[in-house]
């Protein structure tokens, strides 16, 4: 087979264009096609057969659209991936960046507004493309005479000659000792809430509400311990729509111990499934998150309920046992993050070594955490990068781009782990050598936000995207800034980014406010792009507040670290720092060097704990 380039590629796709088939129809082409990032499950971390942005762009980040013209090819996503988009486009000279969160930068219908024809037709694929999406979309394409219509068949899919064909890894019991809740008191819980609602269908599409409901894992996407999957629930019953061949005898066995005996369908069945069950009569309400693909909300019929999964909401809120868990998670990849820092900052700065990469120490770092109880795999690609390298916000290493790890530069690694009883996420930025004055001051100021929004005390239920103003407060004081938000919701031993609850500059529709028991992440950053990056990531876990006051009756909140490693306190200026910072950063260490050293001990460990006990000392102006 004859490699494709991504001039032909972008040719073929084009020659598709000019006719389309609705209904087994041929009917015109259409003047635009629009690739949204996803799968049918609208996943953020997608298996190679859905990988379509990356096969048809070369960009390979984990946020983005496409929209195709006969002159035009354009990608728009986020600050994170702005340097790695522009690196990765194939060919580059055939590819126009589209800079979302940017001033002057149009959004997709606004450009396709603006450069169309009159009454253009443009082409989406509903299976990919949320129902939210399309609707937006539809409205806006409308009103200036064009026509959105959904297509048959992705387009992509039709070029994609070697296509990597579907992953069904086996499916596994997600123990009660780890869930800390039957799939029986879960389903009963939505059950209760789809009678409040009036509703007599509930459809679950998003793969890890799947395996939160289930109590059961999988491996289908990397870093993420979900498999391919469909629920929709029932009064009385629950539906679950799989592949039956991949589900082990010990998964079902769990299911039915905690006292859930389902119906199985093919996963392939859904939609007709859909079709034929929520047009019946009038009576069959269909509750379905506005998040899922437009595919499943036109199979439901015209009798829908669309409001956010009461799934996602009892998922970010852990139990006691998951709050233990991640707890003790955090606990285990804090040892393996300080062995690696120690070893990294010894084989530089006293073996002088010049051999170790962005790659060899993202390998190292592997090894430690091989080393830890319960460990399953990491939780995305570790970003192990050095200098500026840094500056590229979601950098992830090649053979290609490897460079040395050394003391001239900034290094920041940002990893995170999958373990049966947690998932964890951790930043940390080093500078293993004299920084600059500039470096710094950034250094400094990325800690003073992260320390800020910590300390913060807020109102039980208040929008996360009021909180971020918090952790750029130091960096706008005197003109830097940012271009990713601020915090994430973290699964327990699912994904590593948990909606619908985060803390970022743009507003969160979904986001019903924080509250007690869920666990963010808190990472400030700074990036100066082709010199270096700076971040660091904590994971905290909302708590009560001791407020003086509790106005209204409304009860407030605060924010526990859970994440337990060092941060380089010889990289700050603490010229810079408050007394309440400096006493901030002390007690952190000081719990650091409580927890971890009792685990650091033996002739094995000697290294790490010495390399603790230096980064750990209080420190004064």
């Amino acid at each position: 087979m004859v490699n494709q380039t991504g001039i032909s590629k972008l040719a073929r796709l084009r020659e598709l264009m000019k006719i389309t088939t609705i209904n087994g129809v041929e009917k015109k082409g259409i003047q635009a096609f629009i690739l949204n990032y996803g799968d049918s499950h609208q996943s953020e971390y997608l298996t190679d057969r859905d990988k379509r942005l990356s096969f048809l762009s070369g960009f390979t980040g984990s946020r983005g659209t496409i929209i195709v013209t006969n002159e035009k090819a354009l990608l728009w996503t986020d600050g994170r991936y702005f340097l790695q988009a522009i690196n990765e486009f194939d060919p580059p000279q055939d590819w126009t960046l589209m800079k979302e969160g940017v001033l002057g930068t149009p959004n997709q219908f606004e450009w396709l507004n603006l450069n169309l024809p009159p009454k253009s037709t443009v082409g989406v694929d509903i299976n990919v493309i949320s129902y939210t999406d399309w609707v937006s979309m539809y409205n806006n394409l409308n009103n200036k005479g064009h026509v959105l219509i959904p297509l048959e068949e992705n387009l992509v899919d039709k070029i994609w000659d070697d296509r990597p064909i579907p992953v069904l890894n086996s499916i596994v019991p997600h123990k009660l000792e780890y869930s800390g809740k039957k799939a029986k008191d879960k389903i009963e819980n939505c059950q209760k809430l789809m009678k409040e609602n009036g509703v007599s269908f509930l459809v679950i599409s998003a793969l890890d509400e799947v395996a939160y409901l289930l109590n059961w894992r999988g491996s289908d996407i990397p870093y993420n311990p979900v498999f391919f999957a469909y629920i929709v629930l029932e009064s009385e019953n629950i539906h679950i729509f799989l592949d039956k061949t991949r589900l082990t005898k010990e998964a079902e066995e769990q299911l039915k111990n905690e006292g859930i005996i389902p119906i199985y369908h093919s996963y392939e069945s859904i939609l007709n499934f859909l079709k034929e069950n929520s047009i019946a009569t009038d009576e069959n309400r269909v509750w379905i998150s506005s998040g899922s693909s437009s595919a499943l909300h036109c199979a439901c019929g015209s009798h829908v309920y669309r409001a956010y999964s009461p799934i996602g909401l009892m998922k970010s809120i852990k139990n006691e046992t998951e709050i233990e868990g991640m707890k003790a998670a955090h606990i285990r990849d804090g040892v393996a993050l300080v062995k690696y820092f120690a070893w990294l900052e010894d084989e530089i700065t006293n073996k002088n070594n010049k051999t170790i990469t962005e790659i060899s120490g993202a390998e190292q770092l592997e090894k430690f955490r091989q080393e830890q109880e319960l460990y399953v795999g990491v939780s995305f690609t570790t970003i192990s990068s050095s200098g500026d390298h840094a500056a590229i916000i979601h950098y992830h290493p090649t053979s290609a781009s490897d460079k040395l790890i050394t003391d001239k530069e900034v290094y920041l690694c940002d990893a995170g782990a999958q373990f049966l009883d947690g998932t964890t996420d951790t930043t940390r930025t080093w500078h293993f050598g004299t920084p600059t004055d500039y470096e710094r001051e950034c250094f400094t100021r990325v800690f003073k936000g992260q320390c800020f929004l910590n300390m913060a005390i807020f109102p039980n239920m208040i929008k996360g995207n009021y909180l971020d103003t918090l952790a750029r407060k130091s960096l706008w004081d005197v003109g830097l800034d940012y271009i990713h938000g601020t915090g994430h919701g973290v699964g327990s031993y699912l994904n590593v980014h948990e909606f619908p609850i985060g803390i970022s500059w743009k507003p969160m529709p979904d986001d019903p406010g924080v509250q007690a028991g869920v666990f963010l992440s808190n990472e400030p950053g700074f990036y100066e792009d082709g010199k270096f990056g700076i971040r660091l990531e904590n994971i905290e876990l909302v708590v009560k507040a001791n407020s003086k006051y509790n106005f209204n009756n409304r009860n407030y909140l605060t924010f526990e670290t859970v994440t337990l490693v060092p941060i380089q306190t010889s990289f700050l200026d603490l010229s810079l720092l408050t007394d309440a910072e400096i006493d901030y950063i002390n007690k952190y260490h000081a719990k650091c060097l409580e927890i971890l050293k009792p685990l650091l001990q033996g002739s094995e460990n000697t290294q790490a704990l010495s390399w603790l006990i230096k980064q750990t000392k209080p420190i004064s102006k």
